[in-house]
């Protein structure tokens, strides 16, 4: 008979298909350990054919335009930041793609839009980045420079896609036929898988301004307004990051 720390390894080890197999071996077993271990297993299993319903759902632009071909996902973030770039990109998952727990990155913790970043990055069939500098914002404005970073990553994708899935806009300037769907990194795995890696660029890279530049918490504000943030901008100046259209109120 196996111990609890055995029976325990074996459960943490198992399948969600194997799950069924592990109560029938173990459902007469009167240890209350066991009785917990199983439990337990009850409860992840729930919840991961929750979240596997939830991927499903997610997946009804891609099943509704799959026939075509592949299928890009493009978002973008930092347009609202005070400083930093605005970064956009562009991703093709398979077409089995068995990612769980894609979802807006805002709505995900720094530690799982990592998890996820590593995993999209391995599974997807391509990935493109695109982003346009502070400078390039202040030029043509930030929506102009959002549709750029989105052409860039476009153009950076190893294969060409036939359809694209944006967040909400429809990008100038492209022959590839587009779907723009509103709060689209809630509703689309394509777009989420995009806005997940987006996010994480853009955080790694503001992180690496906070270690030249330190006096604005790049690394915990991310650019953003914060009234710390705003207070080192009154204090030590702006920095060559900082876009001189979004605060020339402060400056």
């Amino acid at each position: 008979m196996k111990n609890i720390g055995e029976i325990k390894a074996e459960i943490a080890s198992a399948a969600l298909e194997e799950y069924a197999g592990l109560y029938e071996k173990y459902g007469a077993d009167e240890r209350s350990g066991v009785k917990k271990l199983l439990e337990q297993c009850r409860k992840k299993e729930a919840a991961l054919k929750k979240e596997m319903q939830r991927t499903k759902e997610m997946k009804k632009f891609e099943y509704q335009y799959e026939h075509l071909g592949y299928l890009c996902g493009i978002d973008e973030v930092g347009r609202g930041p005070l400083a930093g770039p605005v970064v956009a990109c562009a991703v093709i998952l398979p077409k089995d793609c068995d990612i769980l727990y894609l979802n807006d990155s805002k709505q995900l913790t720094p530690k799982k839009r990592e998890e996820l970043y590593e995993v999209i990055m391995k599974k997807a069939v391509s990935v493109g980045l695109g982003m346009a500098g502070p400078a390039r914002i202040d030029e043509i404005n930030i929506l102009q420079a959002t549709y750029e970073a989105m052409r860039e990553a476009i153009g950076r994708l190893s294969v060409v896609p036939q359809l694209l899935l944006n967040d909400a806009v429809t990008i100038p300037e492209i022959t590839i036929p587009q779907v723009p769907i509103i709060k689209g990194d809630a509703k689309s795995v394509s777009i989420a898988a995009a806005s997940i890696v987006a996010k994480v660029t853009r955080d790694r890279m503001m992180e690496e301004y906070d270690i030249v530049m330190p006096e604005y918490g790049f690394a915990s504000n991310k650019g953003y307004g914060s009234a710390a943030h705003i207070d080192a901008i009154k204090k030590y100046g702006p920095s060559p990051i900082h876009r001189t259209t979004f605060i020339k109120n402060f400056v």
